[in-house]
């Protein structure tokens, strides 16, 4: 088969880590008969420096006309790049949400699972790890503050800020919709996170999410207020299977639950709509302050990929080949320094190598 994929390489450690996930899937396509052609499109800070817009509307139609969209990151340094001196509306991250608007991209899918090998980068204790866990946070990502109307302006003498949050129903049924079929494919549980105490938004959540738990008898499921769960990652993370919230909470809960594995370097997510079309990306930013030294860790991008074959394309034996070489490579004592013990353990033959040896050792891994 043959796959037009989008590729934002994007700033910072961006260009490097799609050089790597590139190089995965055409490792992917040799072993399993595939052609994997790419197309670079221009987003970001990149996009900014080049036409002075973060996503122009050729990039958008770029998009549009791939059978999927492999991201690096974007962004830089918010303290010292000239990106941040401009208006809201012309820095990096707007190009994103443009992007995720213009795609109805209102899915978000972000793992955070636990490599036994890495436990010792977790930062919890040994009871409560346990024999680790594997979540998946679906977050909606088109509604909520970040896309409700917003204005800065003077009242009473006073400057005042006011953003708005607001859902409709078919936004919540459709978010909830994908977190209850995707629990079905695994541990069959769903935990709705939401500020039902508080906000209104959340009361109709809350609302619709009892009513799409009909459709699914099958499944488990629960509500959990915001700050609660914020504190159950950190108590007992293996509670959690499959965890549905709005855009903010999804954002911030998300980065938490990251943390939780080691690294957000290991971390993949796919932004999904009604289609088959997924922009995928990894959980981690630019990392300016890394960018082009060679050490950036690959795996979240190359994971991301993994889903993109599995989510955009429904190649299931591929994905879990990627998945697979990655755990292996991870086996065999192979590191990039954000993963190293916090002492090199030489006896145990752990190995700190770089962003294109970590692709180089993974695409030897990858076998039918």
């Amino acid at each position: 088969m043959k796959y037009h994929v989008g590729v934002i390489a994007g700033d910072g450690i961006g260009p490097e880590i799609t050089a790597e996930a590139r190089k995965v899937l055409d490792k992917v396509g040799a072993v399993f008969g595939h052609q994997f052609d790419y197309e670079d499109i221009l987003m970001g800070g990149c996009s900014i420096d080049a036409v002075g817009v973060p996503l122009t509307d050729e990039a958008i139609a770029q998009a549009k006309a791939s059978d999927a969209v492999l991201m690096g990151s974007i962004g830089g340094n918010t303290a010292t790049s000239p990106w941040y001196q401009l208006e809201p509306s012309k820095r990096p991250e707007a190009g994103l949400l443009k992007l995720r608007k213009s795609l109805q991209l209102f899915a978000n899918l972000r793992p955070a699972y636990l490599y036994n090998e890495l436990k010792e980068a977790c930062p919890l204790k040994d009871d409560i790890i346990g024999d680790g866990f594997d979540m998946m946070i679906m977050r909606e990502l088109t509604g909520g503050l970040y896309f409700g109307k917003r204005v800065t302006e003077v009242r009473d003498g006073l400057m005042t800020a006011e953003d708005t949050l607001t859902y409709n129903e078919e936004e919540i049924r459709r978010i909830a919709k994908r977190a209850f079929d995707i629990a079905g494919k695994r541990r069959k549980k769903v935990t709705s996170v939401d500020k039902a105490n508080v906000i209104d938004s959340s009361r109709l959540w809350r609302k619709i999410v009892d009513e799409t738990a009909k459709e699914y008898p099958d499944i488990a499921y629960e509500h959990m207020l915001v700050d609660n769960c914020a504190m159950q990652l950190v108590k007992d993370p293996k509670q959690f299977d499959v965890i549905l919230t709005e855009n903010m909470f999804g954002d911030i809960l998300s980065d938490e639950a990251s943390m939780l594995t080691g690294s957000i370097g290991m971390l993949p997510s796919a932004s999904l709509n009604d289609t088959k079309f997924g922009l995928y990306e990894p959980s981690g930013g630019s990392a300016p302050d890394i960018a082009g030294k060679g050490i950036a860790n690959p795996i979240a991008t190359i994971l991301s990929a993994a889903m993109m074959l599995r989510y955009s394309f429904d190649l299931d034996q591929e994905a879990d080949a990627v998945e697979a070489a990655v755990k292996q490579v991870l086996r065999d004592g192979y590191r990039t320094i954000d993963i190293m013990p916090q002492q090199e353990d030489k006896k145990a033959g752990i190995k700190q190598i770089g962003t294109a040896q970590m692709g180089d050792m993974i695409c030897e891994r990858i076998v039918k």
